[in-house]
């Protein structure tokens, strides 16, 4: 009897004994959504990006460009050149220093005014001699107009009037040019336009050639600067 109950307590023993000297394996085995936790908390640091500048930095970086008095007048001399030429014809040129302009600007503008005038004046006279037959059954005002008849006379009316609308348009082609003119010379008073850089025109004298005379041959030579 006792050595059955021997038997028993070793049995029981060998049993139990393996299940004490286990240890807890949920303590043994680390919490991985605490270390996640303790991993986002420790954030990588933001590096700050160089190439950004700071506002104030920049305007103080930026070069300003200052323009003295002298250059600021040779820049309004186009403007001021072609509104003086604008309201009176040939100031801008007086202005830049080409007062030899003016008398060929006055001219040209004489010239239209003076054929504004001629074709105007005809153009009236033959319309108020159409205008007399017309009421005055096709009695002669003008003894003048005495050997046309009423086509040639419409055709001659037709004439000046197409000729003083002409002049109006020549007359405002002279007024531009003058305008023009002034501008670009005041655009380009500081660059060199001497002969000596442009268009040259001398004269010379041609070798003879193999076939010809012996003499030399007398010419114009034109030379262009490139």
């Amino acid at each position: 009897m006792h050595i059955l109950r021997f038997f028993i307590l070793t049995f029981a023993l060998a049993v139990t004994a393996p299940a004490f000297s286990q240890t807890d394996s949920l303590s043994a085995v680390p919490d991985s959504a605490s270390a996640t936790r303790g991993a986002r908390v420790r954030a990588t640091p933001v590096r700050k990006d160089t190439t950004i500048v700071p506002e104030n930095q920049t305007q103080k970086t930026k070069s300003k460009v200052v323009k003295d008095s002298a250059r600021l007048a040779l820049e309004a001399m186009p403007g001021r050149a072609a509104w003086g030429s604008a309201m009176l014809p040939g100031l801008g040129q007086i202005r830049n220093g080409r007062w030899w302009k003016v008398p060929f600007i006055y001219a040209g503008l004489v010239s239209v005014g003076l054929a504004f005038e001629f074709n105007n004046r005809y153009y009236r006279d033959i319309l108020k001699e159409l205008q007399y037959r017309e009421l005055h059954n096709q009695e002669t005002r003008d003894p003048d107009y005495t050997p046309y008849d009423r086509s040639s006379l419409i055709s001659a009316k037709d004439f000046y009037r197409r000729n003083r609308d002409l002049s109006i348009l020549g007359f405002l082609g002279v007024h531009a040019i003058n305008v023009i003119d002034a501008y670009v010379d005041a655009k380009f008073f500081r660059y060199d336009i001497t002969d000596k850089l442009g268009f040259n025109v001398q004269p010379t004298l041609m070798p003879p050639l193999s076939f010809a005379s012996v003499t030399p041959v007398p010419a114009i030579k034109f030379t262009i600067s490139l």
